[in-house]
């Protein structure tokens, strides 16, 4: 692939947990001055094998040689050491710390500690690479993509050489993620390795060098970016053919069915969440719900779900006879017993969807499922439709009685969705329902999910991929700071002009 030799060499990687099979004799060449996509579907040991590297997990067998030596990895220190740092989805860092003092905390270095130098050594960096803060402003005061670089300056302080970012771009707007791939680049350029681990294609072709294919743990093989393209990469890391096409069909005589009006929510520690917001959700039609993580999505959600008190507005369900019947005030079950059959994917996978304690079948037992139209025939049995779930949505597990928080996060997440689609509601809420997932079940949802839309329900799909909310949805209503910013009709929305409306609280003009 490359006439120099790599700076990182992983030779017959295998990690277990359990009966679970993570890494199998995987291989993986890393190279200086190099931007590296990691591909995989879920569960194919992306994650596993980098946490190798940053010396957060051990592996049962194999050999990393660094510049040609063998090395043991035992530890994060260890990593840091050998100039490796990770940068993880979820970040670690002090809210009410500055920058300077995130970057700091833990360092062991000689003299007495000096902020001033500190924050001046950032802010070389900062020229350096094109980052963008300030080193004295507090965490809690920072947007998402500002904390995410507090992450990276942490490992780049530390004297990294190899950055592995798992997921960067999973709650950045296209301007924050065209700015972290300046970056990005500019790291590269001065000879240092960017691996990514993502599931973004159109991510993989624009910013990486070479891509290295993952499936069942295994290494299957890597090429230079330029040389492939997405189908084509998909179908090596699923190891078939792949459609890659998300469908639209048009709206299926759309009518109101969820009208939202001067909706206001604060959390339980007061603050605002939702400022008087207003839209109508159409059966037969995807409302994609864009917004920058935390702007008031999952509160959204949740109050017309009965789970979220509320400070002042409505939300009433529209029958087909266009009778209205105010849900606020109702929990899921009163809303149950009302007649509306409403589903919810909630953001919080194991801590509100489901119990993890209990097996799959046993999950499936939670709500009641009514007779209608489903893309899952057998609603009788929940045993039968556990395993109809498991099969159509190719749910990785040893059984059925398998307890659910011994899956894997996208297999979790599949059993979820699997169950919420299968109880035929007229309203259908979700949040982040392809997060953890790999390209093919990603693909899996976005049908059953227009599969919905075509049997007249009412979709209202929370999602962070900007690219597929403006594939999937036939309107987006945009959220910034809790307030909602337009409302744009999905064909003909511009992925910037989305953007921009999620950076910015003003109105914009409603394109119905």
């Amino acid at each position: 692939m490359s006439t120099k030799e790599p700076i990182i060499k992983m030779r017959g990687i295998t990690k277990t947990f359990g009966t679970v099979v993570a890494n199998e004799n995987a291989q993986l060449d890393i190279y200086s001055g190099e931007i590296l996509a990691i591909l995989g579907e879920n569960g194919s040991g992306k994650t596993t094998l980098m946490n190798m590297l940053a010396g957060i997990y051990f592996p049962d067998s194999g050999q990393i040689y660094i510049n040609g030596e063998e090395v043991v990895i035992a530890s994060p220190k260890d990593a840091f050491q050998y100039g490796i740092g990770m940068i993880h989805q979820h970040f670690k860092l002090v809210n009410v710390l500055s920058a300077a003092e995130n970057v700091a905390l833990g360092l062991n270095e000689k003299g007495r500690f000096n902020i001033k130098k500190v924050a001046e050594r950032i802010q070389k960096l900062c020229d350096q690479y094109g980052f963008d803060i300030d080193p004295y402003e507090k965490i809690y005061n920072m947007s998402v993509s500002q904390k995410q670089t507090v992450e990276i300056m942490k490992v780049l302080y530390r004297g990294a050489d190899v950055l592995i970012l798992d997921e960067p771009t999973a709650v950045l707007t296209p301007q924050e993620t065209e700015k972290l791939f300046k970056v990005l680049r500019n790291m590269r350029n001065d000879g240092k390795a960017v691996v990514i681990i993502t599931h973004k294609m159109n991510e993989v072709e624009e910013l990486s060098d070479r891509v290295a294919v993952l499936r069942k743990g295994a290494y299957v093989g890597d090429m230079l970016t330029k040389d492939t393209n997405a189908e084509e990469m998909t179908n090596m890391l699923v190891g078939h053919p792949v459609k890659l096409e998300i469908e639209r069909p048009d709206p299926v005589d759309p009518k109101p069915r969820i009208k939202v009006e001067h909706l206001t929510v604060r959390n339980e520690e007061g603050l605002l969440k939702l400022d008087d917001v207003s839209f109508t959700a159409n059966s037969g039609e995807i409302l994609g719900i864009a917004g920058v993580s935390g702007n008031g999505q999952k509160e959204l959600l949740e109050a017309i779900a009965g789970l979220q008190p509320t400070e002042a507005g409505s939300i009433h369900y529209i029958d087909d006879d266009g009778s209205e019947r105010e849900l606020i005030g109702m929990d899921p079950l009163l809303i149950q017993r009302m007649g509306v059959s409403l589903s919810f994917v909630p953001e919080d996978r194991l801590g509100m969807g489901l119990v993890g304690s209990m097996d799959i079948t046993e999950n499936m037992m939670l709500r009641s499922y009514r007779r209608g139209a489903s893309v899952f025939l057998d609603q009788k049995n929940p045993h039968k439709l556990a395993a109809r779930v498991v099969k159509n949505l190719s749910v990785n597990t040893p059984n059925l009685e398998t307890q659910v928080r011994k899956l894997s996060g996208g297999n979790v997440q599949k059993v979820l969705v699997g169950r919420e689609i299968s109880s035929a509601p007229t309203v259908l809420l979700t949040a982040y329902a392809v997060r953890g997932l790999d390209i093919n079940s990603s693909y899996t949802i976005y049908d059953l999910i227009n599969r919905q839309k075509q049997e007249g329900v009412a979709v209202i799909y929370v999602g962070e991929d900007l690219d597929v909310l403006l594939e999937l949805a036939d309107k987006i209503l945009v959220l910034c700071g809790g307030r909602v910013s337009g409302i744009v009709e999905g064909r003909r929305a511009d992925k910037k002009q989305v953007g921009l409306m999620m950076t910015r609280v003003e109105a914009q003009k409603n394109d119905d």
